[in-house]
Protein backbone atom coordinates (compact mmCIF):
# COMPACT_ATOMS: atom_id res chain seq x y z
CA UNK A 1 0.00 0.00 0.00
CA UNK A 2 1.26 3.07 -1.12
CA UNK A 3 1.60 5.94 1.47
CA UNK A 4 1.38 9.47 1.10
CA UNK A 5 0.34 12.79 2.50
CA UNK A 6 -3.41 14.92 2.34
CA UNK A 7 -4.18 17.96 3.67
CA UNK A 8 -7.74 18.33 5.43
CA UNK A 9 -9.44 21.57 6.10
CA UNK A 10 -12.64 21.08 8.80
CA UNK A 11 -14.36 22.56 11.60
CA UNK A 12 -14.94 21.48 15.04
CA UNK A 13 -15.98 22.45 18.00
CA UNK A 14 -13.73 21.91 20.91
CA UNK A 15 -15.01 21.94 24.66
CA UNK A 16 -12.17 23.98 26.38
CA UNK A 17 -12.17 24.05 30.31
CA UNK A 18 -13.00 27.70 29.87
CA UNK A 19 -15.88 26.83 27.54
CA UNK A 20 -17.14 23.82 30.03
CA UNK A 21 -17.07 26.52 32.72
CA UNK A 22 -19.05 29.14 31.11
CA UNK A 23 -21.56 26.75 30.07
CA UNK A 24 -21.91 25.85 32.91
CA UNK A 25 -22.14 28.61 35.22
CA UNK A 26 -25.05 29.82 32.51
CA UNK A 27 -26.98 27.09 33.30
CA UNK A 28 -26.96 27.92 37.27
CA UNK A 29 -29.78 29.56 39.37
CA UNK A 30 -28.67 32.59 41.49
CA UNK A 31 -29.07 30.44 44.78
CA UNK A 32 -26.38 27.91 42.81
CA UNK A 33 -24.61 30.71 41.32
CA UNK A 34 -23.90 32.22 44.85
CA UNK A 35 -23.11 28.59 46.29
CA UNK A 36 -20.38 28.33 43.17
CA UNK A 37 -19.02 31.66 43.80
CA UNK A 38 -18.61 30.76 47.23
CA UNK A 39 -16.65 28.02 46.64
CA UNK A 40 -14.09 29.71 44.23
CA UNK A 41 -13.29 32.57 47.15
CA UNK A 42 -12.62 29.47 49.62
CA UNK A 43 -10.33 27.63 47.00
CA UNK A 44 -8.89 30.73 44.89
CA UNK A 45 -6.62 32.73 46.68
CA UNK A 46 -6.42 35.17 43.79
CA UNK A 47 -10.25 36.34 43.73
CA UNK A 48 -11.40 38.41 46.32
CA UNK A 49 -14.67 40.17 46.95
CA UNK A 50 -14.20 44.28 46.49
CA UNK A 51 -15.64 47.79 45.61
CA UNK A 52 -14.18 47.10 41.84
CA UNK A 53 -11.55 49.61 41.41
CA UNK A 54 -9.16 49.44 38.35
CA UNK A 55 -6.34 47.77 38.60
CA UNK A 56 -3.71 49.39 37.03
CA UNK A 57 -1.20 49.09 39.59
CA UNK A 58 -1.23 45.44 40.31
CA UNK A 59 -0.49 45.23 36.58
CA UNK A 60 2.39 47.60 37.11
CA UNK A 61 3.58 44.88 39.30
CA UNK A 62 4.58 42.60 36.49
CA UNK A 63 8.15 42.96 34.88
CA UNK A 64 7.82 43.73 31.27
CA UNK A 65 7.26 40.87 28.81
CA UNK A 66 5.03 39.34 31.11
CA UNK A 67 2.89 36.69 29.33
CA UNK A 68 -1.10 37.09 29.33
CA UNK A 69 -1.64 34.04 31.54
CA UNK A 70 0.35 35.35 34.23
CA UNK A 71 -0.81 38.87 34.22
CA UNK A 72 -4.61 39.87 34.51
CA UNK A 73 -5.80 42.48 32.49
CA UNK A 74 -7.52 44.43 35.11
CA UNK A 75 -8.73 43.92 38.45
CA UNK A 76 -11.95 44.06 37.68
CA UNK A 77 -14.99 42.44 35.12
CA UNK A 78 -17.35 45.05 34.14
CA UNK A 79 -20.17 42.55 33.97
CA UNK A 80 -18.87 40.73 37.29
CA UNK A 81 -19.16 43.82 39.16
CA UNK A 82 -22.60 44.78 40.50
CA UNK A 83 -23.53 47.81 42.46
CA UNK A 84 -22.87 47.10 46.51
CA UNK A 85 -20.10 48.42 48.55
CA UNK A 86 -19.86 48.52 52.32
CA UNK A 87 -22.44 46.67 54.38
CA UNK A 88 -23.58 49.48 56.70
CA UNK A 89 -26.01 47.17 58.61
CA UNK A 90 -23.37 45.47 59.89
CA UNK A 91 -21.46 48.28 60.18
CA UNK A 92 -23.76 49.70 63.11
CA UNK A 93 -23.86 48.03 66.83
CA UNK A 94 -26.57 46.18 66.68
CA UNK A 95 -28.52 48.09 69.84
CA UNK A 96 -30.95 44.09 70.52
CA UNK A 97 -27.16 42.89 71.92
CA UNK A 98 -26.05 45.23 74.58
CA UNK A 99 -27.76 43.06 77.09
CA UNK A 100 -30.27 40.45 77.66
CA UNK A 101 -33.71 40.75 76.83
CA UNK A 102 -36.51 40.45 79.00
CA UNK A 103 -36.68 37.02 78.75
CA UNK A 104 -32.94 36.46 80.12
CA UNK A 105 -31.39 35.44 77.01
CA UNK A 106 -29.93 37.21 74.24
CA UNK A 107 -31.54 38.98 71.40
CA UNK A 108 -29.67 36.86 68.76
CA UNK A 109 -30.57 33.58 70.58
CA UNK A 110 -34.51 34.64 70.08
CA UNK A 111 -36.42 33.69 67.06
CA UNK A 112 -38.96 36.31 66.23
CA UNK A 113 -40.43 34.57 63.46
CA UNK A 114 -41.24 31.47 66.40
CA UNK A 115 -44.73 31.42 67.74
CA UNK A 116 -45.37 30.33 71.18
CA UNK A 117 -46.76 26.98 69.62
CA UNK A 118 -43.09 25.65 68.34
CA UNK A 119 -41.17 26.07 71.55
CA UNK A 120 -41.02 22.77 71.52
CA UNK A 121 -39.23 22.38 67.85
CA UNK A 122 -41.02 19.36 65.70
CA UNK A 123 -44.59 18.27 66.33
CA UNK A 124 -43.09 15.04 67.88
CA UNK A 125 -41.06 17.34 70.26
CA UNK A 126 -43.61 19.54 70.95
CA UNK A 127 -46.61 16.85 71.96
CA UNK A 128 -43.85 15.28 73.88
CA UNK A 129 -43.34 17.86 75.83
CA UNK A 130 -47.12 18.15 76.91
CA UNK A 131 -47.30 14.27 77.28
CA UNK A 132 -44.34 14.80 80.14
CA UNK A 133 -47.05 18.12 81.99
CA UNK A 134 -49.78 15.57 81.53
CA UNK A 135 -48.56 13.39 84.77
CA UNK A 136 -49.14 10.35 82.81
CA UNK A 137 -48.93 6.92 84.92
CA UNK A 138 -45.84 4.64 83.11
CA UNK A 139 -47.85 2.22 81.48
CA UNK A 140 -50.27 5.45 79.91
CA UNK A 141 -46.76 7.11 78.82
CA UNK A 142 -45.72 3.97 77.15
CA UNK A 143 -48.64 4.26 75.31
CA UNK A 144 -49.02 7.65 74.53
CA UNK A 145 -45.07 7.63 73.06
CA UNK A 146 -45.95 4.64 70.74
CA UNK A 147 -49.54 7.31 69.73
CA UNK A 148 -46.94 10.27 69.65
CA UNK A 149 -44.65 8.33 66.90
CA UNK A 150 -47.18 7.13 65.24
CA UNK A 151 -48.68 10.82 63.97
CA UNK A 152 -47.61 12.33 61.32
CA UNK A 153 -46.70 15.86 60.06
CA UNK A 154 -50.05 16.68 59.25
CA UNK A 155 -51.41 15.34 62.59
CA UNK A 156 -52.76 12.27 61.58
CA UNK A 157 -52.58 9.14 63.43
CA UNK A 158 -51.14 6.75 60.92
CA UNK A 159 -51.91 3.09 62.96
CA UNK A 160 -54.73 1.34 63.84
CA UNK A 161 -55.43 0.81 67.38
CA UNK A 162 -55.04 -2.96 66.97
CA UNK A 163 -51.33 -2.08 65.56
CA UNK A 164 -50.63 0.23 68.28
CA UNK A 165 -51.58 -2.99 70.79
CA UNK A 166 -48.57 -4.67 69.31
CA UNK A 167 -46.30 -1.51 68.76
CA UNK A 168 -46.72 -1.12 73.09
CA UNK A 169 -45.51 -4.94 73.82
CA UNK A 170 -47.34 -7.69 75.18
CA UNK A 171 -45.52 -7.30 78.57
CA UNK A 172 -48.13 -3.93 78.91
CA UNK A 173 -51.11 -6.56 78.40
CA UNK A 174 -53.07 -3.47 76.89
CA UNK A 175 -56.35 -3.85 75.10
CA UNK A 176 -57.34 -1.38 72.15
CA UNK A 177 -60.08 0.54 74.97
CA UNK A 178 -56.94 1.42 76.70
CA UNK A 179 -55.04 2.58 73.31
CA UNK A 180 -58.52 4.50 72.80
CA UNK A 181 -58.40 6.50 76.14
CA UNK A 182 -54.96 7.67 75.94
CA UNK A 183 -55.49 8.72 72.57
CA UNK A 184 -58.60 10.65 73.94
CA UNK A 185 -56.48 12.70 76.17
CA UNK A 186 -53.70 13.11 73.48
CA UNK A 187 -56.03 14.48 71.02
CA UNK A 188 -56.94 17.24 73.93
CA UNK A 189 -53.15 18.67 73.10
CA UNK A 190 -52.15 21.75 71.12
CA UNK A 191 -52.93 22.13 68.44
CA UNK A 192 -56.71 21.02 68.19
CA UNK A 193 -57.38 18.26 66.18
CA UNK A 194 -54.14 16.35 66.52
CA UNK A 195 -54.42 12.73 66.94
CA UNK A 196 -57.19 12.60 64.35
CA UNK A 197 -57.41 8.93 62.60
CA UNK A 198 -59.50 10.90 59.36
CA UNK A 199 -60.16 14.05 58.31
CA UNK A 200 -63.77 13.87 59.93
CA UNK A 201 -62.57 13.42 63.20
CA UNK A 202 -60.07 16.35 62.73
CA UNK A 203 -63.19 18.30 62.15
CA UNK A 204 -64.74 17.27 64.53
CA UNK A 205 -62.06 17.86 67.75
CA UNK A 206 -61.71 21.38 66.17
CA UNK A 207 -65.61 21.93 65.93
CA UNK A 208 -66.18 20.85 69.81
CA UNK A 209 -63.47 23.11 71.11
CA UNK A 210 -66.00 26.07 69.79
CA UNK A 211 -68.73 27.64 71.16
CA UNK A 212 -72.02 26.29 70.55
CA UNK A 213 -74.48 28.12 68.43
CA UNK A 214 -76.98 27.38 66.16
CA UNK A 215 -74.45 27.73 62.53
CA UNK A 216 -71.99 25.30 65.13
CA UNK A 217 -74.75 22.52 65.60
CA UNK A 218 -75.57 22.48 61.85
CA UNK A 219 -71.78 22.06 61.21
CA UNK A 220 -71.40 19.17 63.70
CA UNK A 221 -73.52 16.87 62.32
CA UNK A 222 -72.79 18.18 58.51
CA UNK A 223 -68.94 17.19 59.31
CA UNK A 224 -70.51 13.61 61.38
CA UNK A 225 -73.30 12.01 59.42
CA UNK A 226 -72.55 14.43 55.77
CA UNK A 227 -69.06 15.00 55.07
CA UNK A 228 -69.53 13.26 51.36
CA UNK A 229 -72.59 15.12 50.48
CA UNK A 230 -70.43 18.54 51.09
CA UNK A 231 -67.46 16.97 48.91
CA UNK A 232 -70.15 16.55 46.55
CA UNK A 233 -71.67 20.35 46.70
CA UNK A 234 -75.00 18.38 47.12
CA UNK A 235 -76.22 21.73 48.99
CA UNK A 236 -80.04 20.46 47.97
CA UNK A 237 -79.70 17.79 49.26
CA UNK A 238 -77.78 19.26 52.42
CA UNK A 239 -80.79 21.54 53.02
CA UNK A 240 -83.03 18.65 53.40
CA UNK A 241 -81.06 16.34 55.95
CA UNK A 242 -80.36 19.02 58.18
CA UNK A 243 -83.69 20.53 57.64
CA UNK A 244 -82.06 23.88 57.56
CA UNK A 245 -82.70 27.44 55.42
CA UNK A 246 -80.19 28.43 52.98
CA UNK A 247 -78.73 31.07 55.04
CA UNK A 248 -78.12 28.38 57.93
CA UNK A 249 -76.15 26.16 55.59
CA UNK A 250 -74.20 28.62 54.59
CA UNK A 251 -73.11 29.56 57.83
CA UNK A 252 -72.33 26.02 58.58
CA UNK A 253 -70.32 25.46 55.81
CA UNK A 254 -68.51 29.08 56.36
CA UNK A 255 -67.79 27.32 60.17
CA UNK A 256 -66.39 24.49 58.48
CA UNK A 257 -64.32 26.28 56.10
CA UNK A 258 -62.40 28.24 58.72
CA UNK A 259 -61.14 25.20 60.42
CA UNK A 260 -57.46 23.42 59.41
CA UNK A 261 -57.50 20.26 57.48
CA UNK A 262 -53.89 19.48 58.53
CA UNK A 263 -53.74 20.82 62.70
CA UNK A 264 -50.47 19.28 62.49
CA UNK A 265 -48.66 21.38 59.83
CA UNK A 266 -49.32 24.29 62.02
CA UNK A 267 -45.90 23.03 64.05
CA UNK A 268 -43.55 23.15 61.51
CA UNK A 269 -39.87 24.18 61.80
CA UNK A 270 -39.69 24.68 57.68
CA UNK A 271 -38.99 27.75 56.53
CA UNK A 272 -40.14 29.27 53.49
CA UNK A 273 -37.57 29.69 50.36
CA UNK A 274 -38.05 33.00 48.26
CA UNK A 275 -36.99 33.42 44.73
CA UNK A 276 -34.58 35.93 44.04
CA UNK A 277 -34.82 37.84 40.44
CA UNK A 278 -31.90 37.63 37.92
CA UNK A 279 -32.98 40.42 36.45
CA UNK A 280 -35.24 43.72 36.60
CA UNK A 281 -37.35 45.04 34.63
CA UNK A 282 -38.81 48.33 34.87
CA UNK A 283 -40.44 51.36 32.96
CA UNK A 284 -38.90 54.55 31.88
CA UNK A 285 -40.98 56.92 30.36
CA UNK A 286 -42.87 54.64 27.26
CA UNK A 287 -40.35 51.84 27.16
CA UNK A 288 -39.26 49.11 29.60
CA UNK A 289 -35.51 48.32 30.98
CA UNK A 290 -33.61 45.32 31.93
CA UNK A 291 -30.85 45.68 34.80
CA UNK A 292 -29.05 42.30 36.06
CA UNK A 293 -30.20 42.79 40.25
CA UNK A 294 -27.21 43.97 41.75
CA UNK A 295 -27.86 41.49 44.74
CA UNK A 296 -27.51 38.14 42.75
CA UNK A 297 -23.45 38.32 42.27
CA UNK A 298 -21.40 40.09 44.71
CA UNK A 299 -18.07 42.42 43.46
CA UNK A 300 -15.34 40.40 42.78
CA UNK A 301 -11.55 41.49 41.40
CA UNK A 302 -8.49 39.52 41.41
CA UNK A 303 -6.28 39.91 44.82
CA UNK A 304 -3.55 42.86 43.44
CA UNK A 305 -0.77 41.64 46.82
CA UNK A 306 -1.20 37.97 45.72
CA UNK A 307 -1.01 38.88 42.00
CA UNK A 308 1.93 41.19 42.25
CA UNK A 309 3.96 38.01 43.96
CA UNK A 310 4.13 36.55 40.68
CA UNK A 311 7.34 36.48 39.33
CA UNK A 312 8.74 35.72 35.98
CA UNK A 313 11.37 33.15 35.65
CA UNK A 314 10.64 31.42 38.59
CA UNK A 315 9.62 28.51 38.18
CA UNK A 316 9.17 27.63 42.27
CA UNK A 317 6.18 25.34 43.40
CA UNK A 318 4.83 28.12 44.98
CA UNK A 319 4.78 30.90 42.07
CA UNK A 320 3.32 28.28 39.40
CA UNK A 321 0.45 27.55 41.61
CA UNK A 322 -0.21 31.25 42.06
CA UNK A 323 0.11 31.57 38.23
CA UNK A 324 -2.43 28.59 38.26
CA UNK A 325 -5.30 30.51 40.54
CA UNK A 326 -4.26 33.45 38.67
CA UNK A 327 -4.97 31.72 35.55
CA UNK A 328 -8.35 30.39 37.12
CA UNK A 329 -9.36 33.51 38.70
CA UNK A 330 -9.59 35.19 35.41
CA UNK A 331 -11.47 32.29 33.07
CA UNK A 332 -13.64 32.93 36.23
CA UNK A 333 -13.92 36.61 36.29
CA UNK A 334 -14.71 36.27 32.41
CA UNK A 335 -17.25 33.34 32.53
CA UNK A 336 -19.13 35.37 34.77
CA UNK A 337 -18.76 38.50 32.54
CA UNK A 338 -20.06 36.04 29.95
CA UNK A 339 -23.12 34.76 31.86
CA UNK A 340 -24.19 38.20 32.61
CA UNK A 341 -24.28 39.66 29.34
CA UNK A 342 -26.16 36.28 27.83
CA UNK A 343 -28.72 36.73 30.55
CA UNK A 344 -29.02 40.55 30.27
CA UNK A 345 -29.52 40.01 26.37
CA UNK A 346 -31.86 37.37 26.62
CA UNK A 347 -34.12 39.01 29.33
CA UNK A 348 -34.14 42.00 27.13
CA UNK A 349 -35.20 40.18 24.12
CA UNK A 350 -37.70 38.37 25.80
CA UNK A 351 -39.27 42.29 27.16
CA UNK A 352 -39.17 43.06 23.49
CA UNK A 353 -41.58 40.81 22.02
CA UNK A 354 -43.85 40.87 24.81
CA UNK A 355 -44.60 44.12 25.29
CA UNK A 356 -48.39 43.97 25.14
CA UNK A 357 -48.21 41.73 28.55
CA UNK A 358 -46.09 44.30 30.36
CA UNK A 359 -48.57 47.04 28.91
CA UNK A 360 -51.83 45.40 29.28
CA UNK A 361 -51.43 41.60 31.19
CA UNK A 362 -51.67 38.40 30.56
CA UNK A 363 -54.32 38.06 28.04
CA UNK A 364 -51.82 40.10 25.32
CA UNK A 365 -48.98 37.79 25.77
CA UNK A 366 -47.85 36.79 22.65
CA UNK A 367 -46.68 33.21 21.14
CA UNK A 368 -43.10 32.79 21.40
CA UNK A 369 -40.56 29.75 21.18
CA UNK A 370 -36.92 29.61 21.45
CA UNK A 371 -35.92 29.82 18.37
CA UNK A 372 -37.03 33.01 18.22
CA UNK A 373 -34.81 34.25 20.77
CA UNK A 374 -32.05 32.26 19.76
CA UNK A 375 -32.59 33.97 16.13
CA UNK A 376 -32.60 37.53 17.63
CA UNK A 377 -29.67 37.02 19.62
CA UNK A 378 -27.72 35.02 17.50
CA UNK A 379 -27.08 32.22 19.66
CA UNK A 380 -28.13 28.04 19.30
CA UNK A 381 -31.48 26.88 20.95
CA UNK A 382 -29.62 25.14 23.53
CA UNK A 383 -28.16 28.09 25.24
CA UNK A 384 -31.15 29.96 25.62
CA UNK A 385 -32.65 26.88 27.07
CA UNK A 386 -30.15 27.16 29.46
CA UNK A 387 -30.18 30.62 30.10
CA UNK A 388 -34.39 30.42 30.63
CA UNK A 389 -34.23 27.54 33.33
CA UNK A 390 -35.04 28.49 36.68
CA UNK A 391 -33.65 32.38 35.67
CA UNK A 392 -36.33 34.96 37.07
CA UNK A 393 -37.47 38.19 35.74
CA UNK A 394 -39.17 40.53 38.72
CA UNK A 395 -41.47 42.91 36.92
CA UNK A 396 -44.18 45.04 38.21
CA UNK A 397 -46.50 42.92 37.40
CA UNK A 398 -44.96 39.85 39.67
CA UNK A 399 -41.71 37.69 39.49
CA UNK A 400 -41.79 35.48 36.91
CA UNK A 401 -39.45 32.09 35.23
CA UNK A 402 -37.87 33.55 32.03
CA UNK A 403 -40.09 29.98 30.85
CA UNK A 404 -43.00 32.10 31.69
CA UNK A 405 -42.87 34.00 28.36
CA UNK A 406 -42.58 31.01 25.82
CA UNK A 407 -45.50 29.47 25.02
CA UNK A 408 -47.47 27.48 21.73
CA UNK A 409 -49.85 29.45 19.56
CA UNK A 410 -53.56 28.70 18.95
CA UNK A 411 -55.18 29.42 15.85
CA UNK A 412 -57.95 32.31 15.82
CA UNK A 413 -60.85 32.84 13.58
CA UNK A 414 -59.39 35.47 11.65
CA UNK A 415 -56.38 33.60 10.94
CA UNK A 416 -53.79 34.65 13.62
CA UNK A 417 -52.37 33.51 16.48
CA UNK A 418 -52.98 33.70 19.93
CA UNK A 419 -50.74 32.63 23.02
CA UNK A 420 -52.04 29.53 25.07
CA UNK A 421 -50.89 32.03 28.07
CA UNK A 422 -53.10 34.35 27.01
CA UNK A 423 -56.05 31.71 27.09
CA UNK A 424 -55.25 30.18 30.12
CA UNK A 425 -55.86 34.05 31.38
CA UNK A 426 -58.99 34.40 29.41
CA UNK A 427 -60.49 30.97 30.95
CA UNK A 428 -58.83 32.58 34.44
CA UNK A 429 -61.15 35.81 34.16
CA UNK A 430 -64.15 33.70 32.73
CA UNK A 431 -64.53 31.09 35.61
CA UNK A 432 -63.28 34.39 38.14
CA UNK A 433 -66.73 36.47 36.71
CA UNK A 434 -68.98 33.16 37.00
CA UNK A 435 -72.46 32.66 38.66
CA UNK A 436 -71.09 30.13 41.80
CA UNK A 437 -74.30 29.40 41.68
CA UNK A 438 -74.03 27.59 37.70
CA UNK A 439 -70.15 27.27 37.20
CA UNK A 440 -69.18 27.42 33.60
CA UNK A 441 -68.50 24.03 31.84
CA UNK A 442 -65.71 22.94 29.71
CA UNK A 443 -68.01 23.28 27.03
CA UNK A 444 -69.40 26.50 27.66
CA UNK A 445 -65.84 27.93 28.07
CA UNK A 446 -65.08 26.62 24.62
CA UNK A 447 -68.32 28.67 23.23
CA UNK A 448 -67.34 31.66 24.72
CA UNK A 449 -63.92 31.63 23.65
CA UNK A 450 -65.06 31.27 19.97
CA UNK A 451 -67.31 34.13 20.24
CA UNK A 452 -64.11 36.12 21.32
CA UNK A 453 -62.30 34.74 18.31
CA UNK A 454 -60.03 32.07 19.85
CA UNK A 455 -61.09 28.92 17.99
CA UNK A 456 -59.98 25.58 20.68
CA UNK A 457 -61.48 22.20 21.34
CA UNK A 458 -63.09 21.74 24.90
CA UNK A 459 -60.12 19.14 25.42
CA UNK A 460 -57.55 21.70 24.90
CA UNK A 461 -59.75 24.02 27.75
CA UNK A 462 -59.88 21.09 29.92
CA UNK A 463 -56.03 20.76 29.80
CA UNK A 464 -55.37 24.26 30.33
CA UNK A 465 -58.07 24.82 33.54
CA UNK A 466 -56.21 21.62 34.88
CA UNK A 467 -52.82 22.70 34.69
CA UNK A 468 -54.06 25.87 36.20
CA UNK A 469 -55.42 23.54 39.07
CA UNK A 470 -59.09 25.03 38.93
CA UNK A 471 -61.58 22.31 39.43
CA UNK A 472 -64.38 20.94 37.18
CA UNK A 473 -67.53 23.17 37.05
CA UNK A 474 -69.15 20.50 40.01
CA UNK A 475 -66.58 21.34 42.38
CA UNK A 476 -66.82 24.62 41.97
CA UNK A 477 -70.26 25.13 42.82
CA UNK A 478 -71.39 27.31 46.08
CA UNK A 479 -74.11 28.40 47.40
CA UNK A 480 -72.41 32.28 47.98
Amino acid sequence: MKQSLHLKLGQRLAMTPQLQQAIRLLQLSSLELQQEIQTVLDTNLMIENGPGENDDEAAADYPEGESEAAAPESTTEPAAELDGGEDFDTAWEDPWSQGDDTGGGSAEAWDFNQTPSQDGGELRDHLLWQMRLGHFSESDEAIALAIIDAINEDGYLTESLENLVVEVGPELATEPEEILAVLKRVQGFDPIGIGARDLREALLLQLRALAPSEAHAAAMELVEHHLDLLASRDFATLQRRLKITEEGLCAAIELIQRLNPRPGAQISQKTASYVVPDVIVRRVGKSWRVDLNSETTPRLRINRMYAGLIKRADNSRDNETMRQHLQEARWFLKSLQSRNETLLKVATSIVERQQGFFDHGEEAMQPMVLREIAEAVSMHESTISRVTNQKYMHTPRGIFEFKYFFSSHVATVDGGECSATAIQAMIRKLIAAENPRKPLSDSKLTEMLLAGGINVARRTVAKYREFMSIPPSNERKRLV
